[in-house]
Order: structure tokens, then C-alpha cells, then sequence
């Protein structure tokens, strides 16, 4: 996967994650609760996960979540974002 794809990639699962936990990155970041340079940490934080498929098979189960799993990178920023 290329570098580009990459960072798409996780910029999705970052997103993905933080819908599951009823965050709207976008809103959080037009309301000033996180700024587009923490986004951006926040997906390359991402893409050093060694295993982003543990990710992409919690992201698939249809429930709603009020917590990220306990390896995520991003729990801290996540769970700090949830209304």
C-alpha cells in the first residue's frame, strides 16, 4: 500500500472510530474541541498500529461504542471527544 493509501486508509478508520463513538470530527473541530493538527496526529498515530485488522473487525460489529478498544492509539483524544 502506498504511503498515500496509507494515510487514507487510517484517515477512514480514525473517522470510522469516532462515529462509533458518536463523534463528529468535523464538528468537534469547527467547535474548536480538536484541531485539525490533532486530526491529523490522530491518523498518523494510526498508521503506526501493528495491527489495524483488530480495528477494522470492531468498527464492523453494527453497536455503537462509548469506548475505543484498549489498544487504540487515539483512546485518550477519542474518549475526551465523546458528547
Amino acid at each position: 500500500m502506498s504511503s498515500r493509501e496509507t494515510l487514507r486508509h487510517h484517515a477512514g478508520l480514525v473517522d470510522q472510530m469516532a462515529t462509533k463513538l458518536g463523534v463528529d470530527l468535523e464538528t468537534a473541530a469547527i467547535e474548536g474541541q480538536v484541531s485539525v493538527d490533532e486530526i491529523s496526529d490522530a491518523v498518523l498515530k494510526c498508521t503506526n498500529c501493528p495491527n489495524p485488522s483488530h480495528c477494522e473487525s470492531f468498527l464492523q460489529k453494527s453497536a455503537s461504542s462509548q469506548q475505543t478498544p484498549e489498544y487504540c492509539r487515539n483512546r485518550e483524544l477519542l474518549q475526551n471527544l465523546i458528547p
